[in-house]
């Protein structure tokens, strides 16, 4: 096909082959793209017509692609980050105006300790974008970055896609949240006799601190675990309940005054949070304000 016959393909189509290679469910792509389940069936037969395959072969209630789709797919997703990246640089953004959709990643403490002031500036900012927020950790962080789920993550981090880029913001550092008007703060045989409480997006009864104790000879009995932070201040209140957390989110926690934040009486080892996004978008003119704002609220 030269430049030319290229007048005859619909953008749009391959943006619809591109979330049907995502998603493999018309139901979910319609969602997706805000259309009917019946113009997404219309768009495949297109495409199918285009691309003279089969393309997507329906497998029980989720469809598997052809080994030609996966091969179009493989070659059209770089050509589409390339496009929307060129287009994207040619606008200009004024916060002021905008009425952009931003997708953000974030993990449960940098949403409950450090997402309420960065929104707030955001909204002085820019009064009519909308922010959109989806749960993240470091095992779901690189699916919501590849499938185009989010724009920017804020999260511990490990593995990422290829295109992908990291920018640190800060050390996590640790403080023990209690809710008792004991003075003084708590010696180690204390922390390691006292009862834990510990959020565990997984639901796992361990995690890193454990492995410092054991370092020292030393553990804890985590006695309950709960997905998200959220709650931790009614549960450990009037209790003899102890929580281990990230720094910032301990002072979300402790604002109230109806529980304290001490620093962990071992040495702790600090695990860094991390600012990841799209390197198809690393030149986006909004997605760029976007990430100098998150910079400046979150990294502080």
């Amino acid at each position: 096909m030269n430049r030319n016959d290229l007048r005859r393909v619909d953008m749009n189509l391959l943006v619809l082959f591109e979330a049907l290679m995502i998603e493999r469910n018309l139901t979910r792509v319609g969602e997706k793209l805000f259309i009917t389940q019946s113009t997404v069936s219309a768009a495949l037969a297109r495409l199918r017509e285009l691309f003279d395959d089969p393309l997507l072969i329906r497998s029980g209630r989720a469809m598997e692609p052809t080994p030609r789709a996966l091969q179009i797919f493989a070659e059209l997703a770089p050509a589409m980050d390339v496009i929307s990246a060129a287009i994207s640089r040619a606008r200009e953004f004024d916060p002021a105006s905008s009425c952009n959709v931003f997708r953000l990643g974030l993990s449960d403490d940098a949403e409950f300790g450090l997402f309420p002031a960065l929104l707030q500036a955001l909204r002085e900012e820019a009064p009519d974008i909308s922010v959109v927020v989806r749960r993240a950790n470091f095992l779901l962080m690189p699916g919501l970055l590849a499938s185009g789920e989010i724009s920017v993550g804020v999260s511990y981090t490990t593995d990422l896609p290829a295109t992908a880029k990291r920018r640190k913001l800060r050390d996590i550092g640790v403080r023990v949240l209690r809710a008792d008007d004991r003075p003084g703060p708590l010696t180690l045989d204390e922390y390691c006799a006292r009862p834990h409480v510990m959020v565990s997006f997984s639901g796992d009864m361990s995690g890193n601190i454990d492995l410092d104790l054991a370092r020292i000879g030393r553990c804890r009995k985590v006695v309950l675990a709960v997905p998200q932070f959220g709650s931790l201040r009614a549960l450990l209140r009037n209790t003899e309940l102890i929580a281990t957390v990230p720094d910032y989110a301990a002072c979300a926690l402790a604002d109230d005054g109806s529980l304290r934040a001490d620093p962990a009486p071992f040495d702790i080892t600090e695990a860094e949070l991390s600012m990841v996004w799209s390197g198809a978008q690393d030149n986006d003119p909004a997605e760029r304000w976007l990430r100098e704002r998150i910079l400046q609220f979150m990294a502080r």
